[in-house]
């Protein structure tokens, strides 16, 4: 046999690789061969098997994981939202409008100032901005500013005149337009009335959204991940530049990232007539999920709860039950898999009746459909009483959720429901249930950094230590968990095991480092670690 069909390519060795496969759980050095990982073992024989080319990497006895998998990413929102004003460090009011203020100086006038990430409910005064606010900043630039939610925006009153917004627009379908005592709008556009902004703004080149788009992948693998599940917002109409851009970036082999791409609900239908199923596509680029909303959002006071907000009323539901229960057994029968957006306690509980119906039918019924390759999912599970887990946990279904959000939310949570925050984020009980969590970012609605959310789940802290001994500390979770939960469980949700998820022989070579060992460290410090390599499909793509 050809002796360069048994060399390396490249050799790590001096590690300290945490393979998350119990069968060999650590080892110093890996081999890696055709974008797989050949061998393991110790340094002297992976050294042994090198050949003129090798590449030898000494890494200096780093902490090394499996790539990680984000399983809720607004890849497009958050690419393109990069180069618009960032506005999640904001402390105040004041200190949103001086940025909104210096964009206006900088930009010509007419041309749009966008905006991402600000939460009033960490700011001392917790007001939001609107059209007087803005106008009196930005009075000739249309300007639209998401919160970090993305379930409400503000804009001012060029950008409602655009939309065609005015004291006599009726709220769309599942969306608020708010208004004053005499009927004016606000500027102030909750769920899916923002859609009635984005619809006048101009979209960008295919140029300019491929090189967003790269750029972002860049910055992803400097940060440890190797793989994402791109989410559609509902209403949204990003989905087929998104979709296509994907697809002339895997076509031309730039896509450097594992990626399972989600369909808008609105769009089952013509994903069934064409016959698409859920994990159709190759190593790279899959058919996601049809994605759903049940409600809103807490920050909004739209997601649909049980009891009344402590400052508001019970939200509301963003479908009829009904409806989506019929959209569910639609692409069940197909083989679309679906997640279902749901925030408040009310929404779960529905959301799950609707799945354990499902699951009746494909019981008791003669359906001749072929289920999707993949389980359907809940998003978020934010507010979720026990016995709900009790019945999700019997569905066999998966929760993706978001550590990250919940060290957002904290402040806005104690406001709104007081002590039925018992009730959010609730991983530990999940887990310890048997449901399989997936990790997220909801990216851009929180930090993408996979340390950070993994710092989240397993102190329930902010960076500065805050509360002590952590928000609802029952439900913190080890670090071995939290890895696992954007490693092993999703490699298994996704049906990848044979090539992702663990550091195994044969398995493709999706690989970080790290510049401390989060298994041994202070907690406190894992959201400052520190990725100082990422090897994706045996190339390495980062090198700090």
């Amino acid at each position: 046999m050809n002796q360069t069909l048994q060399t390396p390519e490249l050799i790590l060795v001096n590690g300290n690789f945490r393979t998350m496969d119990p069968a060999c759980s650590q080892v110093r050095a890996l081999a890696l061969k055709s974008g797989r990982i050949m061998a393991m073992g110790s340094n002297d024989v992976m050294e042994a098997m090198a050949g003129n080319k090798t590449e030898i990497v000494d890494v200096e006895g780093r902490l090394g994981l499996p790539g990680m998998i984000d399983s809720h990413f607004h890849f497009y929102d958050w690419a393109m939202g990069r180069h618009q004003l960032e506005l999640s460090q904001v402390g105040s009011l004041d200190e949103l409008t001086m940025l909104v203020a210096q964009a206006a100086e900088e930009k010509a006038p007419g041309s749009w100032i966008l905006g991402q990430g600000w939460n009033e409910s960490d700011w001392q005064e917790h007001k939001m901005p609107d059209r007087n606010i803005l106008d009196r900043v930005a009075p000739q630039h249309p300007v639209a500013l998401w919160r970090c939610d993305l379930h409400l925006v503000s804009v001012n009153s060029i950008a409602l005149q655009l939309a065609g917004i005015e004291a006599g627009t009726p709220d769309p379908p599942d969306g608020v337009i708010e208004k004053d005592a005499s009927g004016r709008p606000t500027g102030v556009l909750r769920e899916l009335a923002p859609n009635l902004i984005k619809t006048v703004i101009p979209e960008p080149g295919s140029g300019e959204l491929r090189s967003a788009m790269c750029g972002g992948m860049a910055h992803l693998h400097t940060l440890g991940l190797t793989g994402i599940h791109d989410m559609r917002l509902m209403g949204g109409l990003e989905g087929a530049a998104a979709l296509r851009a994907w697809q002339h970036l895997n076509e031309s082999g730039e896509l450097k990232l594992r990626c399972w791409v989600s369909i808008p609900g609105e769009r089952l239908d013509e994903a069934v007539s064409l016959g698409l199923r859920s994990n159709l596509g190759d190593d790279r680029l899959r058919i996601g999920h049809v994605k759903y909303f049940a409600d809103g959002g807490m920050g909004a006071r739209t997601a649909w709860m049980i009891e009344p907000y402590l400052d508001a009323e019970m939200g509301m539901p963003l479908a009829p039950m009904d409806r989506l229960q019929k959209a569910v057994f639609k692409a069940d029968h197909a083989g679309l898999a679906v997640v279902i957006h749901a925030i408040g306690d009310r929404a779960n509980r529905e959301i799950i009746s609707i799945f354990e119906a499902l699951a009746d039918r494909r019981r008791n019924s003669h359906d001749t459909g072929i289920p999707p390759q993949v389980p359907h999912r809940i998003e978020h599970t934010q507010m979720i009483r026990p016995e709900e887990i009790r019945r999700l946990a019997k569905l066999r279904m998966a929760a993706c959720v978001q550590p990250h959000n919940m060290i957002l939310d904290i402040n806005m949570i104690d406001e709104c429901v007081g002590e039925r925050g018992r009730f959010t984020y609730a991983y530990q009980q999940m887990m310890a249930a048997g449901i399989p969590v997936l990790f997220s970012s909801d990216a851009p609605v929180c930090d993408p950094s996979p340390l950070v959310g993994i710092h989240a789940a397993v102190t329930r802290q902010r960076r500065d230590g805050t509360p002590a001994g952590g928000w609802y500390p029952s439900q913190r979770v080890s670090v071995e968990q939290a890895v696992a939960a954007y490693t092993t469980v999703p490699a298994a949700f996704y049906k990848r095991t044979q090539d992702l998820g663990t550091l195994t022989p044969g398995k493709k070579a999706d690989i970080i480092l790290l510049d401390q060992d989060i298994f041994r460290v202070d907690p406190m410090a894992i959201a400052d670690t520190r990725v100082d390599m990422t090897v994706f499909d045996g190339e390495i793509v980062f090198r700090r």
